[in-house]
């Protein structure tokens, strides 16, 4: 074989194995998106039906495996701050996502570069 052979078999095993980890990564995070989702709305639903409650209504909050006393207000704080760190969060891995697949359209371009220039010479 050739050494132009040799380089442009290494070039496509790398571009390979660069596409299938890149696939199970953005797989992960498409997961990890829609169980985030999924924890703001439970919030938001929580806060929607703990708001309609009247003032002196006792609300317990889970901690571990007992439930503790806890003020609606507080409790409404820690269920908006759970929404609000959710959505942090879907924005860190919306934005994994986008790095993730720039670089592999980086790679296969250049790949395909390395073939036009092989072509060429």
């Amino acid at each position: 074989m050739s050494k132009v052979d040799l380089e442009l078999k290494k070039a496509f095993t790398e571009l390979q194995e660069k596409q299938i980890d890149t696939a199970q990564k953005l797989c992960v995070a498409d997961l990890q998106i829609e169980t985030l989702k999924r924890n703001k709305q439970h919030a938001s639903f929580t806060v929607r039906e703990i708001s309609s409650l009247e003032e002196g209504t006792k609300t317990y909050e889970s901690v571990g495996r007992m439930f503790v006393l806890t003020p609606i207000e507080q409790v409404k704080e820690g269920l908006q701050q759970k929404q609000a760190m959710s959505e942090e969060k879907i924005k860190v891995l919306i934005n994994n996502k986008t790095y993730l697949e720039n670089s592999l359209k980086d790679a296969m371009n250049s790949l395909r570069e390395l073939v036009q220039q092989k072509k060429e010479s």
